[in-house]
């Protein structure tokens, strides 16, 4: 597309000027320069700080959490719900949300802003030659532009690296068109060049886009030019972290102050050495409450799931693996309702390896709450999934639609 764009853009730009030549006065401003950063960054004397450390965060009236005033909610469990042989880790993490304001239904979706693990920091740091503990303030450079919101003044150079900058995220084609411009390496800036170039696009997803190679590894693979980044263009250069959505798996009829989640830790290879990892489940998965207070900035969001108000309305959920998340909440929700209209099929790989939430289907079963049918895929020798259940079942499927008005749910 870029190939076909580029050349679109400059004879789009080409019409533009003849029609509405520029005032006198005012040239085109060349390629070749570099436009000034969106921020100055200023160091602050260490002597001039207040004796707290200088990170004052900005204050608000109290109000529901949200992305510019997340909760810190407090870890309360973090256990992984698939066996330790199976080669996928699951994890139900709940965390603790007294206080906070925050209320949600079944269908409902948390906002979760994960943050970059101490050792990318640290090299990240040591690449661009930076002191982490170092104390800045942002400056806007052209009049009227807003600092960004989610930055403490003054912040350290940690907390913007730790918090804020994306530097696990696959760079694209803008990156190494402003990293070319920091670059006095020769071979350095023509492969940046090239990266940045309409006829080089299939190369750079060759390098970047197919490994999912990260933006730090990307530095790493231009040390002259990386060692050459003024820190100032470090938030024109690097996206900002954002914030992962996770379906609410817990209701609070069930769970009072408590939102807990059903989250996969991403993890695969690719041609390259190291294993590909999620930014946020990777962190998740790693807080452990029993080594002390644990707190995961999040909020909660409404979610596009609704359920029938009409408690003798049947639902049928179809939720394989995680996707079983947010029927889990709509199922503890109708069961402290007294519904017994709840039917769902799950399907997983194997019954003893990743069958989450097992006990507590099959009291629901026991209790009379709860329909449930599984597929099992890798347990028998032909593959056995959600689909094949649902046709067995169809007789039941069609009751339910046709005399009772079910609502049906899929998700995964």
């Amino acid at each position: 597309p870029d190939a076909v764009v580029d050349p679109w853009l400059l004879a789009l730009w080409d019409k533009i000027l003849a029609l509405y030549p520029l005032p006198p006065g005012l040239e085109i401003i060349s390629p070749d320069v570099r436009l000034p950063p969106k921020y100055t960054l200023h160091y602050l004397a260490e002597d001039s700080l207040h004796p707290d450390g200088g990170l004052l965060q900005p204050t608000a009236p109290r109000a529901v959490p949200s992305e510019l005033h997340p909760f810190a909610a407090p870890v309360v469990s973090n256990q992984r719900v698939t066996a330790e042989s199976h080669f996928q880790d699951v994890r139900l993490i709940e965390f603790d949300v007294t206080g906070s304001g925050i209320t949600f239904s079944a269908g409902d979706v948390v906002m979760i802003q994960p943050q970059n693990c101490p050792e990318d920091v640290q090299q990240f740091c040591q690449l661009l030659r930076l002191d982490p503990d170092r104390h800045f303030m942002l400056k806007p450079t052209e009049p009227g532009t807003s600092l960004p919101a989610l930055l403490p003044q003054p912040c350290t150079i940690r907390h913007l690296v730790t918090h804020y900058l994306d530097i696990s995220c696959v760079p694209r084609r803008s990156f190494f068109e402003l990293l070319s411009y920091f670059s006095t390496n020769e071979l350095e800036r023509e492969k940046l060049q090239e990266f940045s170039s309409a006829q080089g696009q299939e190369e750079l997803y060759s390098y970047c886009n197919r490994p999912r190679r990260t933006t730090l590894e990307a530095l790493w693979d231009f040390p002259h030019t990386t060692c050459a980044i003024p820190p100032e263009y470090l938030l024109d250069l690097i996206p900002r972290i954002r914030p992962r959505a996770f379906s609410i798996a817990s209701s609070m009829l069930a769970h009072p102050d408590r939102i807990q989640i059903l989250m996969a830790v991403v993890r695969y290879k690719t041609r390259l050495s190291k294993p590909r990892r999620g930014l946020c489940s990777t962190w998740l998965a790693s807080l452990n409450p029993e080594q002390g207070d644990v707190r995961v900035p999040l909020w909660v969001k409404k979610g596009g799931m609704k359920f029938p108000a009409d408690p003798d309305t049947p639902v049928i959920m179809i939720g394989p693996g995680t996707g079983v998340a947010p029927f889990r909440a709509a199922i503890q929700e109708r069961v402290a309702q007294g519904c017994r209209g709840n039917c769902l099929f799950f399907g997983c790989r194997q019954k003893s390896k990743d069958f989450y939430c097992q006990a507590e289907w099959e009291e629901l079963v026991t209790k009379g709450f709860l329909t449930l049918f599984t597929a099992f895929s890798r347990d028998q020798e032909e593959k056995v999934y959600v689909q094949h259940r649902i046709q067995e079942n169809r007789r039941l499927v069609w009751e339910l639609l046709s005399s009772r008005n079910a609502h049906v749910y899929l998700a995964g």
